[in-house]
């Protein structure tokens, strides 16, 4: 979706307004970056490395600043930019009012209220989505917050993260498959296909809703479904056309496909094992998905979503598929030391994922640096610094 002004009346009042909303845009994302930062951090922590830790509260911290301190952001600051309207943006405030408050270490009420507040506004922003235009990839995405507040409110109430992570996987899971939905319509795809990617949704949710009760069978069951969405993302998502192409659109098909056979192997991990609170297979299926499968998607739409949020160019550099490529073959030995139980193996594989995400990010900002020059010495926007994936191939 398009960024659209802000409803003000009066231009001077919308140039004020959009100037400060700007703003407010700009230091949310500095405070996802922060989030990210000290998850990355915690999370060698976590997995074996002796690294100092401000407070040790901090150790419980990692997902919920990855999932809601960082990707909740994310995803509620690009609805509140599509909506255009001003409350929408209490969502994104709020999320990093939560990972702030996570980091400082305030009481942990505090940082599970603001989260649980922003999800629910931002299940209200995709209620507004869906009366705007209902169909099946607005009420995927809406029903991925829809499980994001269950989750925080599960989280909230006293549950441990480990029993909430599905309930956030499946979040996550949802608002990708939505949106790769929604970008495939252009290939007027049959009703037996629509009616194969409903099904996947609703049996990955059936899986998560049972797990509240049947841990080890609603796990197997949310597994089958998450692969059956890989399966059908693999085959009808429009990456595979766009692999074709040349430039943005084409590294954008490359994370977007690497990203579904992740998602394929966790939801086989997940039907296979079943339910875990802990240890090698329970690191393997969770980042085999939030790495492999979400952080590809991230690689690839961060080059599209800092030009819409908070108006920078970003150039289109080659040299993007150097972490890409590092993250995956760092998630192959991560995932590999898991399933064969080697402490070493999966702790190298883990500190080349952060290594991988900060190169990333290294580059991302030197991108925009060399294309906001560019803009400047020019006077005219980089040719394809927003070009989306949807793009027909050459």
């Amino acid at each position: 979706m398009r960024d659209q002004p802000i409803r003000l009346a009066g231009p001077i009042a919308m140039t004020f307004w959009a100037r400060r909303v700007r703003v407010v845009r700009v230091g949310i994302m500095v405070i996802v970056g922060l989030s990210l930062l000290v998850a990355l951090w915690v999370g060698l922590i976590r997995i074996g490395w002796s690294l100092p830790i401000p407070q040790t509260g901090l150790l419980l911290a990692h997902g919920p600043l990855m999932v809601c301190g960082m990707l909740m952001t994310v995803v509620s600051l690009e609805r509140a930019v599509a909506l255009g309207r001003i409350w929408s943006y209490i969502a994104p405030v709020l999320g990093a009012v939560g990972a702030i408050s996570l980091v400082v270490g305030a009481p942990p009420a505090v940082a599970m209220l603001a989260i649980l507040i922003s999800s629910a506004l931002l299940v209200a922003a995709y209620a507004i989505i869906v009366r705007r235009q209902a169909a099946i990839f607005t009420w995927t995405m809406a029903l991925g917050a829809v499980l994001l507040l269950s989750g925080n409110i599960l989280w909230l109430t006293g549950w441990p993260v480990f029993r909430v992570v599905p309930w956030w996987m499946g979040f996550l899971v949802l608002s990708i498959a939505g949106e790769r939905l929604e970008l495939s319509r252009v290939q007027r795809l049959p009703s037996s296909a629509l009616r194969m990617f409903v099904m996947a949704a609703a049996l990955m949710t059936v899986g998560i809703v049972g797990t509240t009760i049947w841990p080890d069978a609603g796990t197997r069951v949310m597994g089958i479904g998450a692969g059956a969405l890989a399966i059908w993302l693999l085959n009808h998502d429009i990456a595979r056309r766009t692999i074709k192409a040349h430039g943005l659109p084409r590294y954008i098909a490359i994370c977007l496909l690497g990203g579904h056979i992740w998602l394929a192997l966790g939801g086989m991990l997940a039907m296979i094992f079943g339910f875990s609170s802990s240890g090698f297979l329970y690191d393997a299926t969770l980042h085999t998905v939030f790495v492999g499968f979400v952080i590809s998607m991230i690689f690839g739409h961060m080059l599209i979503i800092l030009p819409a949020v908070i108006g920078v160019m970003v150039a289109p550099l080659k040299h993007f598929y150097v972490p890409l490529v590092l993250l995956h073959v760092s998630l192959i030995m991560r995932v590999t030391g898991d399933v064969f139980a080697q402490s070493d193996l999966r702790r190298w594989g883990g500190l080349l994922n952060v290594t991988a995400l900060l190169a990333y990010f290294a580059l991302l900002v030197y991108a925009t640096r060399i294309a906001n020059r560019v803009t400047h010495a020019t006077n005219q926007p980089l040719e394809n610094s927003s070009h989306h994936e949807n793009l027909s191939p050459a």
